[in-house]
Protein backbone atom coordinates (compact mmCIF):
# COMPACT_ATOMS: atom_id res chain seq x y z
CA UNK A 1 0.00 0.00 0.00
CA UNK A 2 1.05 3.43 -1.18
CA UNK A 3 1.82 6.13 1.91
CA UNK A 4 -1.22 8.30 0.52
CA UNK A 5 -3.12 5.24 0.47
CA UNK A 6 -2.01 4.72 3.87
CA UNK A 7 -3.22 8.48 4.85
CA UNK A 8 -6.22 8.27 3.13
CA UNK A 9 -7.07 4.78 4.97
CA UNK A 10 -5.78 6.15 8.43
CA UNK A 11 -7.88 9.40 8.38
CA UNK A 12 -11.02 8.09 7.26
CA UNK A 13 -13.01 8.19 10.15
CA UNK A 14 -12.34 11.81 10.85
CA UNK A 15 -12.74 12.78 7.26
CA UNK A 16 -16.25 10.98 7.15
CA UNK A 17 -16.90 12.40 10.69
CA UNK A 18 -15.96 15.88 8.75
CA UNK A 19 -17.98 15.33 5.98
CA UNK A 20 -21.31 14.21 8.17
CA UNK A 21 -20.83 17.52 10.29
CA UNK A 22 -24.84 18.80 10.13
CA UNK A 23 -23.50 22.44 8.65
CA UNK A 24 -21.69 20.78 5.41
CA UNK A 25 -24.69 18.74 4.34
CA UNK A 26 -26.91 21.23 4.96
CA UNK A 27 -25.19 23.20 2.57
CA UNK A 28 -24.58 20.63 -0.08
CA UNK A 29 -28.24 19.95 0.13
CA UNK A 30 -30.18 23.40 0.07
CA UNK A 31 -26.87 26.27 -0.29
CA UNK A 32 -26.62 28.90 2.06
CA UNK A 33 -27.19 32.35 2.85
CA UNK A 34 -25.49 35.28 2.04
CA UNK A 35 -24.73 35.93 5.48
CA UNK A 36 -22.93 32.55 6.48
CA UNK A 37 -21.31 32.47 3.10
CA UNK A 38 -19.49 35.69 4.20
CA UNK A 39 -18.83 34.41 7.79
CA UNK A 40 -17.01 31.54 6.51
CA UNK A 41 -15.56 33.64 3.72
CA UNK A 42 -13.84 36.13 6.62
CA UNK A 43 -13.08 33.19 8.54
CA UNK A 44 -11.34 31.50 5.40
CA UNK A 45 -9.40 34.88 4.53
CA UNK A 46 -7.77 34.46 8.07
CA UNK A 47 -6.28 30.94 7.99
CA UNK A 48 -5.67 31.38 4.30
CA UNK A 49 -3.19 34.53 5.06
CA UNK A 50 -1.50 32.10 6.88
CA UNK A 51 -0.37 29.68 4.14
CA UNK A 52 2.57 30.93 2.67
CA UNK A 53 4.15 31.99 5.47
CA UNK A 54 4.01 28.22 6.95
CA UNK A 55 5.24 27.11 3.89
CA UNK A 56 8.20 29.68 4.21
CA UNK A 57 8.48 27.96 8.17
CA UNK A 58 8.10 24.47 6.45
CA UNK A 59 11.17 25.30 4.09
CA UNK A 60 12.98 26.87 7.07
CA UNK A 61 12.60 24.14 9.14
CA UNK A 62 14.13 21.62 6.57
CA UNK A 63 17.58 19.57 6.71
CA UNK A 64 20.13 18.53 4.28
CA UNK A 65 18.00 15.26 3.60
CA UNK A 66 14.99 17.55 2.70
CA UNK A 67 15.99 19.15 -0.47
CA UNK A 68 13.50 17.63 -2.24
CA UNK A 69 10.81 18.51 -0.16
CA UNK A 70 11.92 21.95 0.70
CA UNK A 71 11.88 22.75 -3.33
CA UNK A 72 8.30 21.37 -3.50
CA UNK A 73 7.40 23.78 -0.16
CA UNK A 74 8.65 26.56 -2.30
CA UNK A 75 7.27 25.74 -5.65
CA UNK A 76 3.95 25.52 -3.99
CA UNK A 77 4.39 28.72 -1.80
CA UNK A 78 5.51 30.70 -4.82
CA UNK A 79 1.70 29.54 -6.16
CA UNK A 80 -0.11 30.18 -2.88
CA UNK A 81 0.99 33.96 -2.74
CA UNK A 82 -2.19 36.32 -2.42
CA UNK A 83 -4.83 33.74 -2.38
CA UNK A 84 -6.01 35.59 0.62
CA UNK A 85 -7.18 38.95 -1.78
CA UNK A 86 -9.34 36.74 -3.54
CA UNK A 87 -11.41 36.13 -0.69
CA UNK A 88 -11.41 39.37 0.37
CA UNK A 89 -12.53 40.84 -3.59
CA UNK A 90 -15.53 38.04 -3.01
CA UNK A 91 -16.56 39.66 -0.08
CA UNK A 92 -17.06 43.15 -1.60
CA UNK A 93 -18.38 41.38 -4.59
CA UNK A 94 -21.30 40.29 -2.68
CA UNK A 95 -21.61 43.54 -0.55
CA UNK A 96 -19.30 42.49 2.82
CA UNK A 97 -16.58 44.89 4.09
CA UNK A 98 -13.12 43.38 2.75
CA UNK A 99 -11.53 46.67 4.91
CA UNK A 100 -13.14 45.01 8.14
CA UNK A 101 -12.22 41.39 7.20
CA UNK A 102 -8.10 42.79 6.72
CA UNK A 103 -8.61 44.47 9.78
CA UNK A 104 -10.67 42.03 12.03
CA UNK A 105 -8.50 39.02 14.02
CA UNK A 106 -10.03 34.93 13.74
CA UNK A 107 -12.14 33.90 16.06
CA UNK A 108 -11.12 30.95 18.25
CA UNK A 109 -11.50 27.86 16.60
CA UNK A 110 -9.43 29.43 13.52
CA UNK A 111 -6.64 30.72 16.28
CA UNK A 112 -6.46 27.34 17.31
CA UNK A 113 -6.30 25.60 14.36
CA UNK A 114 -3.20 28.11 12.53
CA UNK A 115 -1.84 27.71 15.64
CA UNK A 116 -1.62 23.86 15.90
CA UNK A 117 -0.25 24.62 12.04
CA UNK A 118 2.29 26.40 13.37
CA UNK A 119 3.20 24.44 16.50
CA UNK A 120 3.73 20.83 14.31
CA UNK A 121 5.72 22.65 11.52
CA UNK A 122 8.14 24.57 14.25
CA UNK A 123 8.53 22.45 17.38
CA UNK A 124 7.16 18.71 15.81
CA UNK A 125 7.93 18.65 11.68
CA UNK A 126 7.98 20.52 9.22
CA UNK A 127 6.44 17.18 7.14
CA UNK A 128 3.34 17.59 9.25
CA UNK A 129 2.19 20.81 7.17
CA UNK A 130 1.68 18.00 4.41
CA UNK A 131 -1.44 16.98 6.95
CA UNK A 132 -2.95 20.26 6.94
CA UNK A 133 -2.39 20.42 3.08
CA UNK A 134 -4.11 17.34 2.56
CA UNK A 135 -7.27 18.53 4.29
CA UNK A 136 -7.72 21.91 3.26
CA UNK A 137 -7.06 20.88 -0.52
CA UNK A 138 -8.67 17.48 -0.12
CA UNK A 139 -11.70 18.81 0.95
CA UNK A 140 -11.92 21.97 -1.62
CA UNK A 141 -11.60 19.27 -4.29
CA UNK A 142 -14.51 17.29 -3.09
CA UNK A 143 -17.02 19.48 -1.86
CA UNK A 144 -16.09 23.31 -3.47
CA UNK A 145 -18.08 22.28 -6.85
CA UNK A 146 -21.36 21.10 -5.45
CA UNK A 147 -21.21 23.91 -1.99
CA UNK A 148 -20.74 26.82 -4.88
CA UNK A 149 -23.63 25.28 -7.11
CA UNK A 150 -26.27 25.09 -4.22
CA UNK A 151 -25.01 28.48 -2.66
CA UNK A 152 -25.52 30.27 -6.26
CA UNK A 153 -29.53 28.55 -5.65
CA UNK A 154 -29.57 29.65 -2.18
CA UNK A 155 -28.62 33.53 -3.43
CA UNK A 156 -30.35 34.33 -6.26
CA UNK A 157 -28.81 38.13 -6.77
CA UNK A 158 -25.11 35.83 -7.14
CA UNK A 159 -23.24 35.69 -10.08
CA UNK A 160 -19.80 34.49 -10.87
CA UNK A 161 -18.32 37.19 -8.67
CA UNK A 162 -18.21 36.27 -5.66
CA UNK A 163 -16.99 32.68 -5.72
CA UNK A 164 -13.09 33.04 -7.08
CA UNK A 165 -11.90 31.52 -4.47
CA UNK A 166 -13.66 28.50 -3.89
CA UNK A 167 -14.00 27.65 -7.95
CA UNK A 168 -10.29 29.04 -8.14
CA UNK A 169 -8.90 27.05 -5.37
CA UNK A 170 -10.63 24.05 -6.41
CA UNK A 171 -9.80 23.80 -9.56
CA UNK A 172 -5.92 24.69 -8.48
CA UNK A 173 -6.53 21.99 -5.89
CA UNK A 174 -6.66 19.07 -8.15
CA UNK A 175 -3.18 19.37 -9.47
CA UNK A 176 -1.81 20.17 -6.08
CA UNK A 177 -3.97 17.14 -4.92
CA UNK A 178 -1.73 14.87 -7.50
CA UNK A 179 1.30 16.75 -6.87
CA UNK A 180 1.09 16.35 -3.25
CA UNK A 181 -0.09 12.72 -3.72
CA UNK A 182 3.30 11.75 -5.24
CA UNK A 183 5.60 14.01 -2.60
CA UNK A 184 3.77 11.83 0.09
CA UNK A 185 4.72 8.71 -1.79
CA UNK A 186 7.93 9.50 -2.15
CA UNK A 187 8.79 10.54 1.56
CA UNK A 188 10.60 8.64 4.00
CA UNK A 189 9.03 6.15 6.29
CA UNK A 190 10.53 8.32 9.43
CA UNK A 191 8.03 11.09 8.74
CA UNK A 192 5.10 9.28 7.62
CA UNK A 193 3.18 8.79 11.19
CA UNK A 194 3.56 12.57 11.79
CA UNK A 195 1.41 13.60 8.64
CA UNK A 196 -1.01 10.58 9.16
CA UNK A 197 -1.40 12.14 13.04
CA UNK A 198 -1.30 15.99 11.71
CA UNK A 199 -4.11 15.07 9.11
CA UNK A 200 -6.30 13.56 11.69
CA UNK A 201 -6.10 16.92 14.06
CA UNK A 202 -6.57 19.22 10.41
CA UNK A 203 -10.13 17.30 10.11
CA UNK A 204 -10.92 18.10 13.68
CA UNK A 205 -9.90 21.59 13.68
CA UNK A 206 -10.83 22.85 10.22
CA UNK A 207 -13.94 21.16 11.44
CA UNK A 208 -14.21 23.01 14.77
CA UNK A 209 -14.38 26.27 12.22
CA UNK A 210 -17.78 24.77 10.74
CA UNK A 211 -19.18 23.88 13.95
CA UNK A 212 -18.56 27.54 15.15
CA UNK A 213 -20.24 28.99 11.77
CA UNK A 214 -23.36 26.58 12.63
CA UNK A 215 -23.66 28.22 16.58
CA UNK A 216 -23.78 31.48 15.49
CA UNK A 217 -25.69 31.47 12.45
CA UNK A 218 -28.04 29.61 14.92
CA UNK A 219 -27.75 32.01 17.73
CA UNK A 220 -28.61 35.13 14.75
CA UNK A 221 -31.73 33.07 13.90
CA UNK A 222 -33.09 32.45 17.66
CA UNK A 223 -32.34 36.50 17.96
CA UNK A 224 -33.85 37.95 14.97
Amino acid sequence: MSVFHRLVQQSASARQGFIEMPLIQEVLREGASKELYLDFLSQAYHHVKCTAPLLGLAGSRCGSDDQKYQAALFEYLNEERGHEEWILEDIGALGGDPKSVRQSFPRFPCKVMVGHAYYLVDRVSPYALLGMIHVLEGMAVALAANVVHTIRKAIPTASDAGFKYLMTHSELDVEHTKFFEKLIDEIDSRHQAVVIEAACDFYRLYGDIFRELDIRRRAACHAS
